[in-house]
């Protein structure tokens, strides 16, 4: 990364201005995001006016490690599809008024996004979605009829960013749109799904002729590849979760178990020493991708810090179960719950366990992301396709 001397100095200027005028310590949360974000240090590469200053976007490793020092509240598991996936898009492909509108309350938290994207039989092949979208009538808007999986926090979210197909007679790849759909519109419905953990994190949106304004458009029509690449790029290295200091997420809680339960298994010792130090390669790895990304992103490298992570987090709450002895196997209630925010079975390491199958699947399978580096990072060929006129 080459970064100007000039450009951290002002970013460490912009982050003691901001604390000076807004002690975390005695600041609400969502007011202390909203004078973040004014004072342009909620995505430090995006341009001024949306969250940004414009400088690289590398130096937000700076102002994350600045702001934790000092306490700062995260708001990350809150909105993450909105911070990561939504932000992105709109400063990338969105108007001026999107970015007006939008961008301030994502980072607040006032608005709440998740991402309807992945179908029953659109998964890793996203550009088989069946979703459509329509012009309406009078032309100033789109009818969106479809059904979508998988949608983190869509019961508490405000706007789902949507890939539906608007361009039947074109190739997949170029008859996508993408939207911004307001899910208190009438149509939308929303049903909890309950995972493997006990918990409704994430939801079906069923949308029957929900009406959507031409405003709402991110991008242009058939563009919604362009968005969805855009999106990826970002999202498999937000995926990564927020930016970890040493010692930090879930191994920290694999430590305290450990002490706390004064563990005395050598072979557990040596696996809590081997796992702290995969962690720790892991959370250097993501803090260089973060600190080394161009301008434009970090493209499909990012995608690495996903794989390291989510394979690393495994093992982790693995261990942190196998700490607990037999009581590993017991579970606190099997009611589903309906959490507020992302991430809330870590509260207990034995949901946390079973939500972390998921990290190798949500944001494309690890054996989708492999492909993905080989292609687009190592030049290899393309994975062979079906051969032409067979049913596979």
């Amino acid at each position: 990364m080459t970064v100007a001397t000039s450009e951290e100095d002002v970013v460490r200027e912009a982050v003691g201005r901001l604390l000076g005028e807004h002690d975390p310590r005695e600041t609400a949360a969502p007011e202390f995001w909203g004078a973040r974000f004014d004072a342009g240090l909620a995505w430090v590469g995006f341009p001024r006016g949306c969250g940004g200053r414009g400088v690289h976007p590398g130096l937000q490793v700076l102002v994350d490690d600045l702001l934790a020092e000092a306490g700062a509240p995260e708001n990350w598991y809150a909105n993450p599809v909105g911070l990561a996936a939504a932000a992105t898009a709109v400063v990338a492909h969105g108007t001026d008024d999107q970015r007006r509108r939008w961008l301030r309350p994502i980072f607040t938290c006032e608005d709440v996004w998740c991402q309807l994207w992945t179908e029953a039989g659109a998964g890793s092949d996203l550009a088989g979605l069946a979703s459509t979208a329509r012009p309406d009538a009078d032309g100033g808007g789109w009818v969106v009829s479809g059904h979508k999986r998988f949608g983190t926090l869509a019961h508490v979210a405000r706007w789902g960013l949507l890939l539906a197909r608007t361009h039947p007679d074109r190739p997949r790849h170029r008859a996508l749109t993408c939207f911004a759909v307001d899910l208190r519109s009438p149509g939308v419905e929303i049903r909890p799904m309950r995972l493997m953990d006990g918990d409704a994190e994430v939801s079906e949106v069923v949308l029957d002729e929900v009406r959507v304004p031409d405003a709402d458009r991110v991008g242009e029509p058939g563009g919604g590849w362009a968005v969805a690449l855009t999106v990826l790029d970002h999202e498999r290295l937000a995926l990564a979760g927020p930016h970890r200091r040493p010692g930090s997420g879930p191994v920290a809680e694999a430590v305290r178990l450990w002490r706390e339960r004064r563990v005395s298994d050598p072979v557990l010792r040596d696996r809590l020493a081997g796992t702290w130090i995969e962690a720790e390669v892991a959370r250097l790895t993501t803090t260089r991708l973060r600190a080394t990304q161009g301008r434009d992103g970090p493209g499909p490298v990012g995608a690495v810090a996903k794989l390291l992570t989510a394979d690393v987090d495994q093992r982790v709450w693995a261990l942190c179960v196998d700490f607990l002895g037999p009581a590993g196997t017991l579970y606190d209630s099997w009611e589903t719950g309906i959490p507020g925010t992302a991430g809330e079975s870590r509260r207990d390491v034995r949901r946390a366990f079973l939500r972390s199958r998921a990290l190798t699947i949500q944001g494309g399978t690890a054996e989708v992301v492999r492909s993905t580096l080989a292609e687009r990072v190592l030049g290899l060929p393309a994975e062979p396709g079906p051969t032409p006129g067979s049913t596979s």
